[in-house]
């Protein structure tokens, strides 16, 4: 009883300096649950966020793909028509396979996804406001793709995609296309090369490979700005580049978007040989989005297919998300380390104010464990009380940082609660180990005698 009277009488007085220990306790877990709130949960958002712009895994016929790796002839995947490739292709991929692409394990993790055949056509000007003798171009880039293709899947789900969703950086002055129909998207270097608007029509004439010369007319809904080289094409529908090339059901690549783990060494093991994997190993990386193993389950179900992630971007995820973390956690240490400064000189300072107190209680017979658990206890209650509102606090901030970063907000586990109020306490214990040791120093008589 006289323990927790002593504890009451003390809270009565140095209101302010305790009030000032419970504020630095109160910011410094502000700050940390906030950052490792965050930290937990950045990496589903620097994904998501980094996979706007563009596709982070491409999908290629087998041949296809030693080629390019024999000769390194692989050109960026989120600009196909970037005139890599002078040539049309030679060996496709079924269209009508494109779709189970969201049956996989990870199919929720496939936020979208386009077919693309590429080929290359002579564009011939067919509108009355622009002179056709002066709108010709040969060996034009031609992408048929899907643009917002709504696919019914046989569990009874609907999805959409397309490179509506796919290009989300393009500038687009006008309306994206229809599936299925006669119209197209030109690029800006194009349509000023040509001298075509949005609303004209063009021709395009293409010979395929048995000879024949086909020819479409598609109407420009639409100039897009791509950023790149892209701009020197035109897309598409994939139905009606097919009927053009005489290539039904045939694309050469798929682009696909999906949200994933970065790489670590398991990662990286599979991604060379997925047979060198023990069983244990085997089973955490394909049920892990790691890219090589979204990649590995999408050449399960497309037949003759090889799915590589784009290094670069993936590189990029990991890169990116390893710096912010690490910027976010050094945050965290150093309001953690200003708290431990902030509290140690504020006990001292309490103590050297209260020297004549606490002498007393030594002299009535208080040992300097008593004494020791008494201050403890004291900075224990107040730095709680400063902890559970600082949790709340961070808790919000790192909901507006979500939201204001990365427009969602932030999923707080119980993980980031325990951690935060387990380095509180060592911190507060750390920064209290120095003020007790001026207390096991204090001498009564001298105190008391104001020596």
């Amino acid at each position: 009883m006289f323990f927790f009277r002593m504890i009451f009488r003390s809270f009565s007085r140095q209101f302010k300096r305790r009030l000032l220990i419970a504020v630095t306790v109160c910011l410094s877990a502000t700050v940390s649950v906030a950052m490792l709130g965050v930290v937990f949960d950045v990496g589903d958002k620097l994904n998501a966020e980094l996979s706007t712009y563009g596709s982070n895994i491409t999908v290629q016929p087998k041949a296809d793909a030693v080629v390019n790796d024999l000769y390194n002839t692989g050109g960026d995947a989120n600009s196909s028509a970037s005139g890599t490739s002078e040539s049309d292709p030679t060996t496709f991929l079924k269209e009508s396979d494109a779709p189970k692409i969201k049956t996989i394990f990870w199919a929720f993790n496939i936020t979208n996804f386009a077919p693309e055949l590429n080929i290359h056509a002579d564009v011939n000007c067919a509108s009355e406001s622009v002179d056709s003798s002066s709108c010709k171009a040969s060996g034009v880039p031609i992408v048929g793709t899907w643009f917002a293709k709504t696919l019914h899947m046989d569990s009874g789900e609907s999805t959409v995609a397309g490179m509506n969703g796919m290009r989300s950086w393009w500038k687009l002055d006008g309306s994206w296309p229809k599936d299925d129909s006669a119209q197209g998207l030109i690029g800006t270097t194009l349509a000023s090369k040509l001298g075509v608007t949005k609303g004209d029509t063009v021709t395009l004439y293409k010979t395929t490979v048995d000879g024949s010369r086909n020819k479409q007319r598609i109407t420009i809904t639409g100039i897009y700005d791509s950023g790149d080289s892209d701009n020197n094409a035109m897309y598409i529908p994939s139905s009606t580049a097919q009927v053009l090339a005489n290539l039904p059901d045939s694309i050469d690549k798929i682009e696909v978007k999906a949200l994933t783990t970065p790489d670590n060494d398991l990662a990286r093991k599979a991604s060379k040989n997925p047979n060198a994997l023990t069983q244990d190993e085997w089973e955490t990386w394909y049920c892990t989005a790691y890219p090589s193993s979204i990649a590995y389950q999408i050449e399960e179900v497309i037949p003759g297919s090889v799915a590589k992630q784009v290094r670069q971007v993936a590189a990029l995820q990991g890169d990116v998300l390893q710096k912010t973390q690490a910027v976010m956690v050094l945050m965290t240490v150093l309001s953690l380390v200003a708290a431990a400064i902030a509290v140690a000189n504020l006990m001292a300072a309490s103590i050297g104010e209260r020297g004549s107190e606490l002498a007393l209680l030594k002299a009535i017979g208080a040992t300097d464990g008593a004494v020791s658990r008494l201050m403890l206890a004291e900075t224990a209650v107040i730095s709680l009380v400063g902890a559970i509102v600082g949790a709340l606090l961070g808790s919000g901030v790192a909901q507006i940082v979500g939201h204001v970063v990365f427009g969602s907000g932030i999923t707080m586990r119980p993980m980031v609660f325990v951690l935060v109020f387990v380095l509180l306490t060592l911190t507060v214990l750390i920064a209290s180990f120095s003020s007790i040791r001026s207390i096991l120093g204090l001498k009564p008589a001298e105190v008391l005698h104001g020596r």
